[in-house]
């Protein structure tokens, strides 16, 4: 296999793998974020979550010196990817948690590479391939077996059924999530991935800070310890180290390339929901989730 674009010494394998453990630990978000919203309001863990993320970030920034970026163009990449992935992802997906099933919002949480790459080819100019698109197709039909075909979709031990309002709120983040992805990689490119990420997460925390104000926020009297290891996994697994991985793969092989494979996160996810929350695994679900990887399989070629 030939290196990604513009890193011809990084094995495909590298840009992959990396690609692969940000799935893997985003796949784990919508049981991680039912958790938390079980013990705490939606607007808590949101708000919560990217002020913790970024009160790790600004040390960060401070002991290795990264440097913000200088050009107001860049300047625009780093509001938009911030606003995407550290505002409007984690307040809107924690929202829409708390008001539909962890299978259903694993199965939207796969809509967010065909906004990620959409959004790649808006900012790139061109057109997608043959070879792309019939992969895309490919995924999203297994996509849609799976809502189709899901059967039960109660909450399970999580205790909230599907609702068309938690749907559509989880359907916003992933819009947001994608042009996140696509602002992040552009600017990765420019000044790097660890300023891009820390600099993000540190004006995401900064711009989530007024929230806090938000009557929606609120702290119970009594908060499990499950719910705090569950925001906290969200702010550092989840905010920090899958958005490094992340950024890493697409400046590296390319968004429109490499954005499919978030595709496999509803399997990680679903997974995650027969184990913890008693989601019904069927044959149908595994007949989506061959669907998934055959279409990242195609498109991550094209």
């Amino acid at each position: 296999m030939t290196s990604p674009a513009g890193s011809a010494r990084v094995p495909w394998a590298a840009v992959y793998g990396a690609a692969a453990f940000a799935v893997v630990l985003w796949g784990a978000n919508p049981a991680v974020t039912k958790i938390a919203v079980g013990g705490l309001p939606g607007a808590t863990v949101g708000v919560g979550r990217m002020l913790l993320a970024g009160l790790l970030a600004l040390p960060v920034i401070l002991l290795f010196r990264l440097r913000p970026p200088r050009a107001a163009g860049d300047w625009g990449l780093l509001l938009a990817a911030a606003l995407g992935g550290f505002v409007g992802f984690p307040l809107l997906f924690s929202l829409g948690m708390a008001k539909t099933a962890t299978s259903h919002g694993a199965l939207i949480n796969a809509a967010i590479p065909v906004f990620t790459g959409l959004f790649g080819l808006v900012a790139a100019r061109r057109w997608p391939s043959g070879r792309w698109t019939a992969g895309m197709a490919l995924a999203v039909a297994g996509e849609a077996l799976l809502i189709l075909g899901r059967g039960d979709s109660g909450g399970g031990s999580g205790g909230v059924g599907a609702t068309l309002a938690g749907d559509l709120v989880c359907m916003a983040s992933s819009a947001c999530a994608g042009l996140s992805y696509v602002a992040g990689s552009r600017l990765s490119a420019r000044i790097g991935v660890w300023p891009t990420t820390f600099w993000a997460i540190g004006l995401g925390g900064v711009l989530m800070a007024p929230a806090l104000l938000w009557p929606a926020v609120t702290l119970p009297a009594t908060v499990p310890p499950s719910a705090w290891a569950a925001v906290a996994y969200l702010a550092v697994a989840g905010s920090i180290v899958g958005y490094v991985a992340w950024y890493w793969a697409l400046m590296t092989g390319g968004v429109v390339r490499v954005s499919p494979m978030q595709f496999a996160m509803p399997v990680v996810s679903l997974a995650l929901a027969v184990a913890l929350f008693a989601d019904r695994l069927t044959l149908m679900l595994l007949a989506s989730a061959a669907l998934v990887l055959a279409g990242i399989a195609i498109a991550r070629k094209g």
